[in-house]
């Protein structure tokens, strides 16, 4: 899996405003906790704005047009992306490595333009095609990638298209 771990969260806050029109970019949350102290960044729809809060007190800016990431098109898990046309709503990170204990839960929300059941019908055949295992339970996708972390993909509808969110936890 790339995206959730191998892109800096301040790249992935700088998505956030890059272009004109705010309304269909992520809004990111990083939650990082660790033996050293807590931090708290936030960055929404708002064009770049970033808040970021600490043990030792808090700041907020707005960053400058430097980053160009297409989140969307970025996003795979060992090679699956979301189905074509979909476009990530939201990511939150959880991050902790308190006592030892290297601990990570990454959500996105989405929205695709297929209904549910198409949608993960698409998904977990591309998994098949990748010989990635996964178990489904109605739209509801749930297997361990490549690096041992366990991810459920699952999705509601919203009116004939759908939302969802990918649930990805590395411990």
């Amino acid at each position: 899996m790339r995206f959730a771990f191998l892109i800096p969260p301040m790249l992935l806050l700088g998505a956030c405003g890059h272009a004109e029109d705010k309304s269909d970019k992520a809004e990111v949350t990083v939650n990082a906790d660790g033996d050293g102290g807590n931090v708290r960044i936030t960055a929404g729809k708002d064009g770049g704005k970033v808040s970021i809060d600490g043990d030792h007190g808090s700041m907020s800016f707005k960053l400058p047009d430097f980053a160009n990431i297409d989140v969307d098109s970025d996003f795979d898990i060992d090679g699956v992306k979301l189905y074509p046309g979909s476009k990530i709503a939201s990511i939150d990170v959880n991050a902790s490595d308190k006592g030892g204990a290297d601990k990570a839960t990454v959500r996105l929300g989405f929205t695709s333009p297929a209904a549910p059941a198409k949608a993960a019908d698409w998904m977990a055949g591309e998994f098949t095609k990748k010989n990635i295992q996964v178990q489904r339970a109605g739209d509801t996708l749930r297997g361990t990638d490549k690096d041992g972390a366990d991810f459920t993909i699952s999705f509601e509808p919203a009116g004939e298209t759908s939302k969802g969110e990918v649930r990805i936890v590395k411990s």
